[in-house]
């Protein structure tokens, strides 16, 4: 009985120890997910707002839809895209994208300067 008691006692102390490394490692996974997800997802989103602040009539851009064309003017929250002579439509901001961030867009590998 006495040395079940004995066992018991070395045990949760044991237990003890453990618990702070489990802490230690918990909060190492935090940083971990911070640095390797959250922290370049928010650098993403910085640099695509200030890409959209920054754009203005005569650029060209690409909608969420895939619709190339030119910015012909700027209001609150949309821009008037041409996307042909006399064709405009209007279009939210959130959904307007750089012309070359798709695969099509980019030069072929060896032709870039």
């Amino acid at each position: 009985m006495i040395s079940n008691l004995i066992t018991l006692q070395s045990a949760t102390a044991d237990a003890g120890g453990a618990g702070a490394v489990n802490i230690i490692m918990i909060v190492a996974l935090v940083v971990i997910f911070y640095f390797f997800m959250i922290r370049p997802q928010q650098k993403r989103q910085k640099e695509i707002r200030k890409f959209r602040e920054a754009l203005g009539p005569g650029d060209k851009v690409m909608t969420a839809g895939g619709i190339h064309g030119k910015i012909k003017s700027v209001k609150d929250s949309a821009y008037v895209i041409e996307i042909a002579n006399g064709v405009a439509i209007t279009v939210d901001k959130g959904s307007v994208y750089p012309l070359g961030t798709t695969q099509a867009d980019k030069p072929a590998p060896g032709t870039e300067n």
